[in-house]
């Protein structure tokens, strides 16, 4: 082994939100850290993600209003998630969570404000909010980050305005009432203005919104706190001094360099999302490959954790969170991949079907059943495919994957063969490989109630959360409208994973373990290369980044506390 030539207290491999936290929290206590990341940005999937975090019982509802309890919680969870493994994580996320964002709006640029209206999305379960259990970023100015702006990994450009411009979560209605309501122009006006005046000297815009403004915020305490950042570096191997993790080695250049950790090493690399092998391994065949997540998730972590004797916790009633996906090629030749996460199918005036024309799904449940259902319908077979069906209204009204609302000219979404056009059901059935008198039946069928409002096959629209992604303007039933104004179109849609569920068995310290339980000294890991403390189901937005955040805090406060 090569002799280490520089030494840290904590080195943390990834920059997502979970790496970010444990460096934060640990320089935060006074510790010299150090991030390795293995590409040019700091962020991962959490840049691009909506930026929510579940935190049952935080402090901020009582804040707002809003009641909730770790009793409550318990509760849901016992339900959304039956399966006993994982259980001491579980209690450790529902203690400790609110405990984690009391310290990070106290030492660190993170702050976090309750979304009052964001329901768990099982509703009628016992123990389910309505809100405030999920907490977004509040919004941050790119600049304070000075020339290092230009480090952070940007949103998706789907989901940005005018080549750059981000939206926050409450001004999506405004934006739909341009030209229908004066106050709401007016707001639209002054964000285009604000926006105008940003791009003067920046590439994109400054005002930060969703996953963008957490990672953003992350990032900021590090450089408040002069942690270290190594970019373009991989970690070829973790250090050992007997059985302790002791340091890395990795590969920058072209040469290899020996760091060493005095207290840990916390693996943060996000997950195995683009790593066929590992994919093949514990993914269903019909999942196919496509993912939603930054292409760093290679598996990383649980190569090198595995490598030393970690356990890896397959447990899981799911192996990823799924999300439906369209794909389409951007303007420079890259594949995008737009996650249908709810934007668009619990709108009314759209449905999903089959190879068979078909509808298999309540449209409006959660991006994550939206997908096993696919996977049910699927039958094993890869590459089956699935459509969103709907009419010229609806696009126009509420757009359809990336073709935003109140675009008027389709063309080159149509030309690139990314949506599909004809004049009638019939025909929009031919080009997509259907038999034309299936689908013309289901669509007739879902019409026959829809005009009223009801959908009596799936019941879409009949719980809070389904009606808060629909269209409250749109009565009776928020989700369900005809589909009868010409031309018709299709978009084809995939499953896609929005991250992995399987990864390493950790205990409530944020400790790896091995097969036989016992940590392994020094080493730790949170985000995706932490087993889900969910095993693989979604009670609600933010199940993910929630843990992630909290259980960085309980590593970086595990490694201040180490001797």
């Amino acid at each position: 082994m090569m002799p280490a030539h520089e030494t840290y207290d904590v080195i943390v491999i990834g920059a997502g939100a979970g790496g970010m936290t444990a460096a934060a929290v640990a320089a935060a206590e006074g510790l010299r850290v150090l991030i390795i990341e293995k590409t040019a940005l700091v962020g991962g999937t959490t840049a691009w993600s909506g930026g929510m975090v579940w935190i049952p019982a935080n402090a901020k509802m009582g804040d707002a209003g809003l009641s909730d309890s770790i009793t409550d919680a318990v509760q849901y969870l016992s339900s959304t998630v039956p399966e006993p493994f994982n259980a001491g994580l579980r209690a450790a996320f529902l203690a400790r969570g609110p405990e984690a964002v009391a310290y990070l709006e106290a030492n660190t640029e993170v702050r976090l404000q309750p979304v009052k209206a964001y329901p768990d999305y099982y509703p009628e379960r016992l123990g389910a909010r309505p809100g405030g259990r999920v907490l977004e970023p509040v919004a941050f100015d790119g600049t304070r980050l000075g020339a290092n702006f230009a480090r952070l990994r940007a949103p998706l450009p789907e989901f940005t305005l005018f080549g750059g411009m981000m939206v926050n979560r409450l001004d999506i209605p405004h934006l739909r009432r341009v030209g229908k309501s004066l106050r709401s122009t007016m707001r639209a006006a002054r964000l285009v203005f604000d926006y105008a005046l940003q791009r003067l000297r920046s590439p994109r815009g400054t005002t930060l919104h969703l996953g963008n403004a957490l990672a953003a915020r992350l990032y900021a305490s590090l450089l408040a706190r002069q942690v270290e950042i190594l970019f373009s570096a991989d970690v070829e191997d973790l250090s050992m001094q007997g059985d302790r993790v002791s340091g890395v080695i990795i590969r920058h250049g072209s040469r290899d360099r020996s760091i060493a950790a005095r207290r840990g090493v916390v693996l943060a690399t996000g997950g195995f999302s683009h790593d066929a092998i590992l994919r093949k391994r514990f993914f269903p065949a019909a999942a196919g490959l496509v993912s939603a997540t930054n292409t760093s998730g290679t598996g990383d972590g649980l190569r090198l954790a595995t490598a030393i004797g970690a356990a890896l916790n397959t447990d899981a009633t799911s192996p990823a969170y799924w999300v439906p996906a369209s794909l389409f090629r951007r303007a420079d030749g890259s594949r995008g991949v737009f996650p249908h996460t709810v934007t668009d199918r619990a709108k009314p005036g759209v449905i999903a079907v089959n190879a068979a024309g078909r509808r298999f799904v309540n449209e409006a449940l959660s991006y994550h059943e939206f997908v096993l259902a696919m996977l049910r319908d699927g039958n094993g077979e890869p590459d089956r495919p699935f459509y969103l069906i709907c009419d010229r209204q609806f696009l126009w009204s509420y757009g359809l994957g990336r073709i935003k609302p109140f675009t008027r000219n389709i063309r080159r979404y149509v030309s690139s063969g990314e949506l599909i056009e004809a004049p009638d059901i019939p025909q929009l059935a031919a080009k997509i490989g259907i038999k034309p008198p299936a689908l013309a039946a289901t669509v007739a069928d879902y019409n026959a109630d829809a005009k009223d409002g009801r959908d009596p096959e799936f019941g879409r629209g009949s719980t809070i959360y389904q009606r808060h992604l629909g269209d409250a303007a749109h009565k009776p039933n928020p989700c369900v409208a005809p589909i009868v104004a010409a031309p018709f179109f299709a978009v084809r849609i995939h499953p896609a994973d929005l991250g992995t569920a399987i990864g390493m068995k950790v205990d409530a310290q944020a400790r790896v373990l091995r097969e036989d339980g016992a940590p392994i000294a020094g080493l730790y890991a949170c985000g995706n290369d932490m087993a889900s403390i969910m095993n693989g189901n979604y009670p609600g937005p933010g199940i993910t980044l929630g843990p992630a955040l909290t259980f960085g805090y309980i590593a970086g406060r595990h490694l201040a506390e180490a001797v």
